[in-house]
């Protein structure tokens, strides 16, 4: 039995994962795949890969490319959420700031440098044509519970997360969301240290094949909607406008696309040059 280690966000998406996981169809296969939430999101999951805690990663696209050029040694192997990420802009529920244009120049919280929450900062402060040196400062919270701390108390201004995923804290009046942001791409790939893929390549693709399976059917399973919204704490008429929003693909991303993230981050200054297309992406 291979040991074989993985990771990725505790959130909806991945629900695929766990089914195939809890039907052991990577044991029938020969694979221990171990699955590993990372709370602390793309940021902790480049370091992960990087360091070589884990061997794949289901990550936000914008974030392993920019992490891939700043020189880890990793890549992508398959488009798994087609569809964009929807970015919920939050504040505090009692705070003063009532648009996105109140938040220019404030302090938004990020996971940390390099995360998709500063990445889509700067997306977020293009669309609204602020100065991107002058209008946006950056408060490090780690996660989700930092944010909600950071938010509360103060430290921070405001938040960008994923929208479903934040929604139970709005309901709780934690939150207030002010507006949403999707990401002008698709929002989850997975992606594999290099290193891992030169020997372990036909275990890579039988993991891929595994979940792409489940992925391929995921809104046809009876009641997946119930499933989610039990067990992500969720109200199930928002889970199921999420699983209206939302495509899997079992296909590589093209080089269309990844241009055209590229073209974008090196607008916003967040990457230094772009790169070949085969220096970020494997076909298998």
């Amino acid at each position: 039995m291979k040991k074989i280690n993985i990771g990725g966000v505790p959130e909806h998406f991945n629900l695929a994962w766990y089914l195939t996981l809890k039907n052991g169809e990577y044991k029938d296969e020969g694979i221990n795949l171990r699955w590993k939430d990372y709370f602390g999101g793309t940021g902790a999951m480049n370091k992960a890969l990087r360091e070589g805690e884990i061997d794949m990663a289901v990550i936000l696209t914008e974030g392993v490319i920019k992490d891939i050029i700043d020189g880890n040694p990793t890549k992508i192997v398959q488009t798994f959420v087609q569809s964009p990420l929807i970015w919920g802009i939050h504040v505090a529920h009692d705070s003063q700031f009532k648009t996105v244009d109140d938040l220019k120049g404030t302090r938004a919280a990020i996971s940390r440098y390099g995360s998709g929450s500063h990445l889509m900062a700067y997306i977020n402060a293009e669309n609204h044509k602020w100065n991107l040196e002058k209008d946006l400062n950056f408060e490090v919270i780690k996660n989700l519970d930092g944010a909600v701390e950071g938010l509360s108390n103060g430290d921070a201004d405001y938040f960008m997360w994923e929208k479903f995923t934040t929604k139970p804290i709005v309901d709780d009046g934690v939150f207030r969301r002010i507006s949403n942001c999707p990401t002008p791409w698709p929002c989850f790939v997975i992606a594999v240290r290099e290193e891992f893929l030169e020997s372990n390549l036909e275990d890579v693709k039988t993991i891929l094949n595994i979940v792409n399976n489940t992925t391929e059917e995921f809104k046809l399973i009876p009641s997946i909607d119930k499933t989610i919204a039990n067990r992500y704490d969720q109200k199930l008429e928002d889970v199921q406008e999420w699983l209206s929003l939302t495509e899997w693909s079992q296909e590589v991303i093209d080089e269309t696309t990844i241009n055209t993230i590229q073209d974008k981050l090196l607008k916003l200054d967040i990457i230094p040059k772009k790169v070949a297309y085969k220096k970020l992406v494997m076909k298998l």
